[in-house]
């Protein structure tokens, strides 16, 4: 068998033939039309009916409007891959390494293997995989389009408490990864790793997981065990697309801005606080994620409510009470994962949470949310902030396309 290469395949005949000859090579039957090879191979063969639906052979649209990964449910896993394009790094350079996320995106995300995937059976469980890329502020720099980048696409404002660390800082390009299996989430990464890799450094990976589900209303929630994105914006909503789709005409319509936090949390000290006290520091009881005010996690907190001595119910520093937006501005759709990465040589946790948001506008959302956060919150005492980036993340594609290519196709 002739040695197949991901990058001459991609670049070579049409990727409809490569991908059969691909398929062939690996001893893979083609997949039939309108059917997944995540239900080929998971029931052991390449026509007939599909196997009964299982969520691991969940799949999302790839090609729409907007990119997946945002409004889509949240997921188990996710993985952000950072990379930094090379120097000498050309515009066509780029343009050929966002063909090949795209095309790997698309077999992967829909239960395909990727073009000379070695372990195609990988592949076949994708779990309601989705794939989504962002491009830092340096990105449009490097390719020339500086003119046409976000207003919003760059380094955000000092904050009071933040601690950041270099190795955790602004990429050139992101790709989010999340998945419902954490074996597809592996497998995925280790492919669109090998797309990205020629083409720079990837200075970090950060993964994470999440709790989907874990109350009546479907949040999940972080180590601290406090429910996180109950506010979040219903998407198909006038004030979710306000909030979170660009529409201003141009290559950036149907796309949004995703702002990365890497928040590491002091356990040991939380551990030892009483369950009373950590629920006036965040304003919501942990047991249901109510509000302090109320009965049920989706009621509306009383930020006026007093006790029988006078005093707020909600404290004034409470977590909740500054993290709510106080204009449609400021609403932003929170997805974030939990991160457990092991200890460090004194045992102590590094752990924390990957606060990963959406917003059309981070100077007028993100941003005065944060800076009340970072000035007030009773939370600071358990919270750092020790990572931060800001990405513009381009609209969806349709067949054919690749995603960017709005903004990379010749003026």
């Amino acid at each position: 068998m002739n040695h197949l290469t991901r990058r001459g395949l991609i670049t070579g005949s049409s990727a409809a033939l490569a991908g059969g000859a691909v398929a062939a090579a690996l001893g893979v039957a083609a997949t039939a039309p309108g059917r997944t090879a995540a239900a080929d191979l998971a029931d052991g063969r390449t026509d007939g009916p599909a196997s009964p639906a299982t969520p691991a052979l969940a799949v999302e649209p790839f090609h729409g409007v907007h990119q997946a990964g945002i409004d889509t449910p949240h997921q188990s896993f996710g993985a952000f891959i950072g990379l930094d394009l090379a120097d000498g790094t050309t515009r066509p350079d780029v343009v050929r390494l966002l063909r090949l996320l795209t095309d790997d995106a698309e077999r992967l995300t829909q239960g395909r293997p990727a073009l000379g995937d070695t372990e195609p059976e990988l592949a076949t469980r994708p779990a309601s995989l989705t794939i989504t890329v962002g491009f830092g502020h340096r990105f449009f720099d490097i390719t020339g389009t500086a003119a046409r980048r976000p207003a919003g696409v760059r380094p955000l404002p000092a904050f009071a408490g933040d601690k950041l660390q270099a190795r955790w800082g602004q990429s050139d390009v992101v790709v989010q990864v999340c998945t419902d299996d954490v074996t597809t989430l592996a497998h995925t990464q280790r492919m669109l790793i090998k797309d990205m890799r020629p083409f720079g450094s990837l200075p970090w990976v950060q993964r994470g997981f999440a709790s989907p589900g874990a109350t009546p209303k479907g949040t999940a929630r972080n180590l601290m065990g406090q429910v996180d994105g109950t506010v979040n914006p219903e998407p198909g909503t006038d004030v979710f697309d306000r909030a979170i789709w660009a529409t201003d005409p141009g290559w950036f319509a149907g796309g949004t801005v995703l702002v990365l936090r890497r928040v590491a949390m002091i356990m040991e000290t939380w551990d030892a606080f009483d369950r009373d006290g950590k629920e006036q520091v965040i304003g919501r009881r942990l047991d249901t994620g109510a509000p302090l005010t109320g009965t049920r996690e989706e009621d509306i907190p009383d930020l006026e409510a007093l006790d029988s001595l006078g005093f707020p119910v909600i404290e004034p520093n409470a977590h909740i009470r500054l993290a709510k937006a106080r204009t449609e501005a400021e609403v932003l759709l929170r997805r974030p994962f939990s991160f457990d990465d092991g200890v460090d040589a004194a045992g102590t946790p590094d752990v924390g949470l990957l606060f990963a948001a959406f917003t059309v506008d981070p100077d007028r959302s993100f941003v005065p949310i944060q800076r009340r956060l970072a000035e007030n919150d009773l939370l600071n005492t358990w919270v750092t902030h020790i990572g931060s980036g800001v990405w513009a993340v381009p609209p969806g594609v349709a067949p054919g396309e690749f995603i960017g290519q709005g903004l990379l196709a010749e003026d």
